[in-house]
């Protein structure tokens, strides 16, 4: 009933930059985190930033200063901009959105890849 399209990654020299951007579309919620994971090769997903319904924001410890997670006017859009990336942030990154404990819905994640 839910669907997260994620976009914008891609192939970046170290300190460089993207936006990530994920796209709901389906069911809507009054209240709800969305949220970006990431999940490199032979490690596990773990979480990257939060933003909640109401504006709150959250980062990993390894990404604080470097990346911003915002939403569109409409809220149907997650961004993440991510600059001074380094070959550390190589991972696919997913979008997830939780409406409760019990319901989270994942989008299909979109690669990045920081390398000389």
């Amino acid at each position: 009933q839910v669907q997260l399209v994620e976009s914008g990654g891609g192939l970046v020299q170290p300190g460089g930059s993207l936006n990530l951007s994920c796209t709901a579309s389906g069911n809507t919620f009054s209240a709800y985190v969305m949220a970006w994971y990431r999940q490199a090769p032979g490690k596990q997903r773990e979480l990257v930033a939060y933003i909640t319904s109401s504006g709150t924001t959250n980062y990993a410890d390894f990404v604080k200063g470097r990346f911003t997670i915002s939403k569109d006017n409409d809220k149907d859009t997650v961004h993440l901009q991510m600059n001074s990336l380094k070959p550390e942030d190589t991972a696919v990154y997913y979008c997830a959105l939780a409406p409760s404990y019990t319901q989270v819905f994942w989008g299909q994640g979109t690669q990045v890849t920081v390398s000389s």
